[in-house]
């Protein structure tokens, strides 16, 4: 098989890699929410994990099912609860969406969510990522969860180049094996997590023989760096508006982001700057103003 751009795997080559990855791929890490077939869990949980640390995730996943059980139960609570709930997770707009989301499946759905693409899509916040992952975890359907681990993967090991975002779907589904979905993405997952990460371990890899990177002798610049969806390292958060939003939203939650308080920080990080992120974290629907003062929407 050859790395010029362009390439298309051929079906031969596709069932090789199918029965590679079966032999030697298995499930490592024993996350809670891999015990759930409930679809709501698992939304919890994909949402909670995008560009979140697995540690992170496991309390708050925990502490927040305990809270909002069930779509209906997000649902009917306000949203202030939800963000309050959200807490240490960063990324607020992903709670506000999470509660949109539940409104929009109990609305439309019935309370449950709903079992095809399309209408799993149609949600708020949920892109061809979490759907796919609901359907693949809670359903067991065999499709194909493509994230930012398992496109190392496909564009090192699999492709040996640069792969874009259909493509990277393309092959993902091409190599999931019929009846058996839930297992091959869960070890997809964690290989890309634990094995062919940022900085790839290849001393010892079970796939190295068969690589298509490695057999080049890694002469070709990385294709995972070059593939959609990867190598994309977080703004630095020490000192960021990102840290700047969690302050303010820290003292919202605890219903004391006053006129005082929020001088304290203006003083220390500066009038336009707060201006900014107080108008940011409005706009997307985090907090409304109260006269001099700020409280969760």
């Amino acid at each position: 098989m050859t790395t010029a751009p362009g390439t298309e795997l051929s079906r031969a080559v596709l069932n090789r890699w199918r029965t590679r990855l079966a032999k030697q791929l298995g499930v490592e890490r024993d996350l809670p929410w891999r015990w759930t077939r409930d679809p709501w869990e698992v939304l919890v949980a994909e949402v909670m994990l995008q560009q979140t640390q697995v540690s992170r995730v496991i309390p708050a996943w925990t502490g927040f099912l305990d809270l909002f059980p069930t779509p209906r139960a997000c649902a009917s609570a306000p949203q202030s609860e939800i963000v309050r709930a959200w807490e240490g997770l960063g990324y607020h707009r992903r709670a506000v969406a999470l509660h949109g989301a539940a409104r929009e499946v109990v609305a439309r759905f019935g309370g449950t969510l709903p079992d095809n693409l399309s209408d799993l899509l149609s949600l708020p916040g949920v892109g061809p990522y979490s759907a796919r992952a609901v359907l693949a975890f809670a359903f067991e359907d065999d499709v194909a969860v493509v994230d930012t681990n398992v496109a190392r993967i496909l564009s090192r090991a699999v492709a040996g180049e640069p792969l874009g975002a259909k493509r990277l779907q393309e092959i993902a589904d091409a190599l999931v094996p019929k009846g058996d979905g839930w297992a091959h993405n869960q070890a997809m997952l964690d290989f890309g997590a634990l094995q062919c990460t940022s900085l790839p371990r290849c001393q010892g890899c079970p796939l190295r023989r068969s690589c298509q990177w490695a057999r080049s002798s890694w002469a070709l610049p990385d294709p995972a760096r070059r593939s959609a969806g990867t190598s994309r390292p977080q703004p630095r958060f020490e000192g960021s508006d990102r840290q700047l939003r969690g302050l303010v939203l820290g003292l919202a939650r605890r219903e004391n982001c006053t006129k005082s308080e929020l001088e304290t920080l203006r003083a220390k990080h500066g009038e336009q700057r707060m201006t900014n992120v107080l108008a940011s974290l409005v706009d997307d629907g985090l907090l409304t103003r109260h006269r001099e003062n700020f409280v969760l929407a």
